[in-house]
């Protein structure tokens, strides 16, 4: 049902489905998979008010010919349940259309051979959770139904911990705090994320972050994910007015005398609960080198200055 004030069925779909983009509704759209009051509607523009059916079908996905490739992986952690891999920087989590190689899956196809196949899906086997494609550190990886199933329900119960360090511009006021601000695509650009309200489609996000160590006019900062939306603590960073160092996106475009791939943001530490024998497991990711260099070039600017 559409809303009191007439609305473009395209936004009204886009703003009521949080899970597709605006640029999916409009294929969607075209392709004859919406019907507007019992009728297929083309007309992405059409007016849509109180009253109306609308019915929009998905269809079915069709499957991704991901092959395996042996690319070397750091593994931390591993059994017969899952793995937990620190993910080096510049690579993706899983395929898609114009990036079917390289991928952390495409690895992990290699590594685990057959036992992967099937888990939580073709596209993506044994994906708990993911990272983005410059963000290093640890990320775990369902080898069984059973694993992929529990380690889901515990990334959505929140009781999986997740921790990562990170360097952003500037300095807080506060030793510590919290980021509780909803996240959704950006209004005009639909590769960015943004703070948007609940009522616009918004999905709750929640950072706890802390100063770990300050470095002049940056800081190392420990951020604590209580929810994982897209690019959270990088928009969160933003949010906060001290955007994430080397961040090609949201980043303030300021040099810092080191060659980054990216944002200097690693997962470092992964606690959660073994699906079979309930023990809690932890691992640790120890920081890339391009980390440790961003560091050691602050710190000593730092003791110069």
């Amino acid at each position: 049902m559409a809303t009191a004030e007439p609305a473009r069925l395209d936004r009204w779909l886009t703003a009521n489905l949080s899970d597709l983009s605006r640029n999916r509704v409009q294929k969607l759209i075209d392709w004859e998979y919406v019907t507007l009051n019992g009728t297929i509607c083309t007309n992405k523009k059409a007016a849509v008010q109180v009253g109306d059916e609308i019915a929009v079908t998905i269809p079915a996905t069709k499957p991704l010919e991901v092959k395996a490739e042996a690319i070397p992986l750091d593994i931390l952690y591993e059994d017969t349940h899952f793995v937990i891999v620190n993910k080096a920087a510049g690579m993706v989590v899983h395929p898609a259309p114009g990036n079917m190689d390289g991928t952390l899956v495409n690895a992990l196809l290699a590594h685990c051979g057959d036992q992967l196949t099937g888990i939580g899906g073709v596209e993506r086997p044994g994906i708990v959770h993911r990272l983005d494609k410059n963000t290093t550190g640890a990320i775990v990886v369902a080898k069984s139904e059973l694993a992929h199933k529990d380690l889901q329900a515990q990334m959505k119960a929140k009781t999986a911990r997740r921790e990562y360090l990170g360097v952003i511009h500037g300095v807080p006021p506060e030793a510590s705090g919290t980021v509780n601000a909803p996240i959704g695509r950006h209004p005009h650009d639909r590769k960015k994320q943004a703070i948007v309200p609940l009522h616009k489609s918004g999905r709750e996000a929640v950072t706890h972050w802390q100063i770990e160590e300050r470095l002049g006019n940056f800081t190392l900062m420990r951020f604590r994910l209580e929810t994982g939306r897209t690019h959270q603590i990088r928009v969160h960073c933003l949010h906060m007015k001290h955007p994430m160092v080397g961040d090609p996106i949201y980043g303030a475009g300021r040099s810092v005398g080191v060659n980054l791939p990216g944002q200097a943001l690693h997962a470092e530490k992964l606690t959660l609960r073994h699906p079979a024998t309930e023990e809690m497991v932890t691992a640790i990711a120890p920081l890339p080198s391009h980390f440790t260099k961003l560091l050691t070039v602050l710190r000593n600017r730092q003791q110069s200055g």
